[in-house]
């Protein structure tokens, strides 16, 4: 069993069953029907509510466990999503989405930024990326995010990661409180990003 099939192992969400805030806030900006790509969702809570929106999800995650969960939540949700479960580093798109949510998925250093390449290249021409992550200000709390400094993610290096393939409509670092299940509460130094593929 990996890391995220025990910390998804018990009964409860780890990080609940709403969605982020910022990807409500930010999915006004998705045409209807969408079909998105929700990379490292866990347990699901962004891709169901993607889904519960009307959009056509497909959520990619490396936990069997947490997918699982997810497909039990859309269940209980009435809605339908796919998932596929694997290593993202291994992970090759099968057609064009119109949008990408990356939610707190904190990669190694090493393969960081060929992982966010290649799911920036899934876009379509005009489609979207939603991202919210740990910065390196979040390592002095205590709300949640790994405490490896390699993990997080300053808004200069997610404009590395992505440039020349989106054009930035939206970056900023800022301190939000969160509320999303036991994984994550309180006060939190974040990264948020918006682009859209060239």
């Amino acid at each position: 069993m990996n890391f995220w099939d025990q910390q998804f192992s018990s009964d409860t969400f780890k990080y609940g069953t709403a969605p982020n805030a910022f990807v409500t806030e930010q999915a006004v900006r998705l045409d209807p029907c969408s079909c998105v790509l929700v990379p490292g969702d866990g347990e699901g809570r962004n891709s169901v509510w993607l889904a519960e929106q009307g959009h056509r999800v497909l959520a990619v995650d490396a936990s069997s466990v947490g997918l699982s969960k997810a497909r039990k939540l859309a269940a209980q949700r009435q809605v339908t999503i796919e998932t596929e479960h694997t290593d993202l580093t291994h992970w090759v798109p099968s057609r064009p989405y119109d949008a990408l949510v990356l939610t707190y998925v904190h990669l190694p250093a090493e393969c960081r930024q060929a992982i966010h390449r290649n799911l920036a290249q899934a876009l379509r021409p005009g489609g979207i990326l939603i991202l919210e992550a740990f910065n390196p200000g979040q390592l002095s709390r205590t709300s949640g995010g790994p405490k490896n400094p390699e993990l997080l993610y300053p808004l200069d290096l997610i404009r590395h990661d992505f440039n020349r393939l989106l054009h930035e409509t939206y970056g900023t670092e800022c301190e939000i409180s969160l509320d999303e299940g036991p994984g994550h509460q309180g006060l939190a130094c974040v990264t948020r990003y918006i682009g859209t593929r060239t």
